[in-house]
């Protein structure tokens, strides 16, 4: 079995080295390269992929690939992966689009699965300066490049019609808001990035998060470091049916209706969301 504090010590330096190379980037927009990854599957940049070879070098230099598979957004995917019971699972720039508008909206996601779950995980938001990384069963925590360091809990509203929604900026369907106007009375705020998104749950300014597959879903690296850190924070993840996310299968798409809540009524927000889309 793996120490998972050593580990994280290890990966800690990795995410702050990754989320530095990232601002680098962002500083000096005119030295960045964006490509179309075709289809559905949006834009891609040099940041990307500067990003992505820098924590890739560093995890295979100090971890080896004797225990550990690696999973990334921006590495050819080897179906090896499947053969090991601990995979590091990577998005080296969630929320590329953000990064490109310069919103400010995007994050590095670090996570380690174990037998198909997550057990460790980091976040980082680059421009915010900040770091969520979770261990299971230890709880989350947020740091900042000043050093400090806390744990961070999510809200403790237990009713639906007191919570704040988090909405996508840019992926907005009619499914998603004909389902968020049959929900009593919520506030709503949007954020970009998936990590982002998850984040303003752990720290209490939003309460839930729903996510809709349609053409395409959402992979694996969108949501392995980010779910650990809401769970352990004290929140939930799971689709609507209430059904837990298993990482690396051979298809990493993770399709379905999902919820992210700070787990006070999620059950509740499952049935309800599940009602109004039979309802449409």
């Amino acid at each position: 079995m793996q120490n998972l504090n050593q580990l994280l010590e290890i990966v800690r330096p990795i995410a702050w080295g990754a989320a530095d190379i990232i601002m680098t980037y962002y500083r000096s927009p005119k030295s960045i390269e964006i490509t179309s990854k075709g289809g559905d599957e949006g834009k891609v940049t040099s940041a990307d992929f500067a990003a992505n070879d820098y924590i890739l070098h560093q995890l295979k230099y100090q971890l080896g690939t004797r225990d550990f598979a690696y999973l990334s957004e921006e590495a050819e995917d080897d179906a090896t992966r499947l053969e090991y019971d601990w995979v590091w699972i990577i998005d080296p720039l969630d929320g590329t689009s953000g990064f490109i508008k310069h919103t400010g909206e995007f994050a590095v996601h670090i996570g380690l699965a174990y037998q198909q779950r997550p057990v460790l995980g980091l976040v980082a938001c680059p421009s915010q300066g900040k770091l969520f990384s979770a261990i299971a069963n230890q709880g989350t925590h947020l740091e900042t490049q000043d050093g400090q360091k806390r744990r961070v809990q999510v809200s403790d509203k237990k009713e639906v019609q007191d919570m704040v929604a988090i909405a996508s900026r840019t992926h907005r369907t009619a499914e998603l808001d004909f389902i968020l106007s049959r929900l009593p009375n919520i506030q709503e705020r949007s954020v970009g990035s998936i990590g982002g998104k998850f984040g303003a749950i752990v720290e209490a300014q939003a309460d839930f998060y729903i996510a809709l597959s349609g053409r395409s879903a959402p992979k694996d690296w969108d949501y392995c470091a980010p779910e650990i850190i809401l769970t352990e924070a004290g929140g939930k993840l799971t689709r609507f049916d209430g059904s837990p996310l298993l990482y690396n299968n051979l298809d990493i798409r993770q399709w379905g209706n999902l919820i992210a809540s700070n787990g006070h009524c999620h059950e509740q927000l499952c049935q309800l969301s599940q009602t109004a889309l039979s309802e449409m």
